[in-house]
């Protein structure tokens, strides 16, 4: 009889793991080669095979775009003047400007970083060609405590690619954190150098991290993105395009880490 229980039990524990799709994130990776990445494109244009578009929008918020899905983080509310529905929107809640209350109904899945006070939240969403998950981290609280669990980094998979985007990070992640949160081939930052988390702590991070591509965001004016491209110089190289999109894919990231700094633009159609 116990047996059979134990039988039983197995069988829906793997019945339970099949409901998930395997990370591809979560797990060790070969290096691969780098080429010119950097494209020019407009967030209508068609994208090509197994390529993903990074739009940086405004302050924390991105386009991210997959085959015929896009995500847009920290989102707000507003884009830009565009006739444009995401598929997905991941919100953060330490500052307004990281989220909205009353996002469009008309979007699919609208994701808060968040859950009831303490308690974080679990989101695990596969839309076939992305798979958008969270790591919950802490924020520190406006009366000068801590809120555990109140910030997410989301992850996004997508055409083989594992893309982080650290919200509102206020520490440094614990190893198990660093566990779940896997593989990340780019990274979205913030480096205020204070808001969030002092550069130095930032930039621990993002060495141990090790992603090929790094994309800086939360920064207010030249002079403080200035502070962290120079304490990352040594250890990345550094790409100042002049654009607020690349094209990026597995095949085309860089052989040396390097930090990408893209211009915010809202979304607009036309030239």
């Amino acid at each position: 009889m116990i047996r059979l229980v134990l039988f039983v039990l197995l069988l829906a524990s793997h019945a339970n793991a099949q409901e998930r799709r395997p990370s591809h994130c979560i797990a060790l990776a070969q290096d691969a080669p780098g080429v010119n990445y950097i494209h020019k494109a407009g967030f209508r244009d068609p994208l090509p095979d197994h390529t993903v578009r990074l739009r940086y929008i405004a302050h924390a918020s991105f386009l991210i775009q997959a085959g015929d899905l896009a995500a847009v983080t920290d989102f707000t509310g507003f884009i830009g003047n565009v006739d444009f529905i995401p598929d997905v929107v991941t919100m953060n809640h330490a500052h307004e400007t990281h989220w909205t209350a009353s996002p469009d109904p008309i979007i699919p899945h609208a994701l808060p970083g968040w859950g009831p006070y303490g308690e974080g939240i679990e989101h695990h969403l596969d839309l076939g060609a992305m798979v958008v998950r969270n790591v919950s981290t802490d924020i520190r609280s406006y009366t000068g405590g801590v809120e555990p669990k109140g910030n997410s980094i989301f992850v996004f998979e997508a055409e083989g690619l594992c893309i982080a985007h650290l919200g509102h990070l206020h520490h440094e992640p614990t190893d198990d954190q660093y566990a779940a949160l896997g593989r990340m081939d780019v990274v979205m930052a913030p480096v205020d150098g204070g808001f969030t988390m002092d550069l130095e702590s930032m930039m621990r991070v993002l060495r141990r991290v090790k992603a090929s591509v790094v994309i800086p965001m939360h920064w207010f004016g030249d002079v403080t993105l200035g502070r962290f491209l120079a304490g990352m110089e040594n250890d990345f190289a550094i790409s100042i395009p002049g654009t607020s999109e690349i094209e990026v894919s597995l095949r085309s990231l860089p052989e040396r880490p390097t930090i990408v700094v893209l211009r915010p633009a809202y979304l607009r159609d036309g030239p």
